[in-house]
């Protein structure tokens, strides 16, 4: 952790509002309504060889966030969508993540915030693989938080809206100090959902099956890798999957911007192989995101 360079202190630029300002001095209000109130969506995007894959579909869903959230982007999404892609050449990215932002501002303080506007912001760096090149091989350890999905007359589950993630925090800090990589999330059902930031997929005798997203995001990732697999012939199944069938599966994996294709070793007391159906997804995924969208 010594080695990790503050995202606050680095060179470059950063897209604000319309403009490219030095990276250190984009900067917000201690009193933004987001820092109180979570009133801030995001994205997360991938550029390969220097393109950003799937761009228009990111970007469509930061707007479709906010309008959950009742915030309107002072932006078109072509606007957005240009802004990303000259960020990217500006900062010299060839493989990175790019993260576009929404928040609403200082003007108002208090639950309410019919005023406060809009602010919106674009960064980018070099990333790699969200759990590190090393667990390709072997598979991620997981272990099931005991924070679950909120229902969906709960909160805006449809939303990629920061303060969903409070729990995905809490989850992952819950089980990081017992050497697991991530936590695994039932909904308030007690359904398995998803892991903290990627969807989940279950290889059981051959076949693929995957949550159906009613109380999470339906990733773009996801429906990517379902459509690879449906093209190379795999049956592929949205249905309720419950905990108990996790020692049915012979393969599992997580999908998502920053997870990519990850394959999963380990569950709670379930254990996994690295198999050929995930294995072929990952080779498919990583031909996908070269060849663009």
């Amino acid at each position: 952790m010594a080695d990790l360079i503050p995202f606050d202190d680095r060179d470059g630029v950063i897209w604000f509002d319309g403009e490219m300002v030095p990276w250190r001095d984009a900067k917000l209000h201690v009193l933004s309504h987001a820092l109180h109130y979570a009133s801030c969506v995001f994205e997360g995007e991938r550029a390969y060889s220097g393109r950003i894959f799937k761009l228009s579909e990111h970007t469509e869903r930061l707007f479709d966030s906010a309008a959950q959230l009742d915030m309107e982007i002072p932006f078109t999404p072509a606007q957005i969508d240009a802004a990303c892609n000259e960020l990217i050449k500006r900062q010299d990215i060839v493989d990175g993540y790019v993260r576009p932002v929404a928040w609403r501002g200082s003007e108002m303080m208090g639950v309410s915030a019919q005023v406060a506007k809009t602010h919106v912001a674009i960064a980018t760096w070099p990333w790699p693989n969200l759990f590190g090149d090393d667990r390709l091989d072997s598979g991620i350890r997981m272990k099931t938080s005991k924070w679950r999905r909120p229902a969906p007359n709960t909160a805006p589950v449809k939303a990629k809206a920061a303060g969903l993630y409070m729990i995905c925090t809490l989850s992952r800090h819950s089980v990081e100090p017992e050497g697991y990589d991530d936590a695994l999330m039932l909904d308030w059902r007690g359904q398995v959902a998803e892991s903290t930031g990627a969807n989940i997929f279950l290889v059981i005798k051959g076949v693929i099956h995957t949550p159906t997203p009613d109380c999470f995001l339906d990733g773009i990732t996801r429906r990517t890798v379902m459509d690879l697999a449906r093209k190379r012939g795999h049956e592929v199944i949205e249905r309720v999957i419950m905990p108990e069938d996790l020692g049915d599966a012979d393969e599992v994996f997580l999908t998502g911007t920053a997870a990519e294709v990850t394959p999963v070793g380990e569950i709670d007391e379930h254990n996994y192989q690295v198999g050929p159906i995930t294995r072929q997804l990952m080779d498919d995924y990583e031909a996908a995101v070269r060849m663009g969208d």
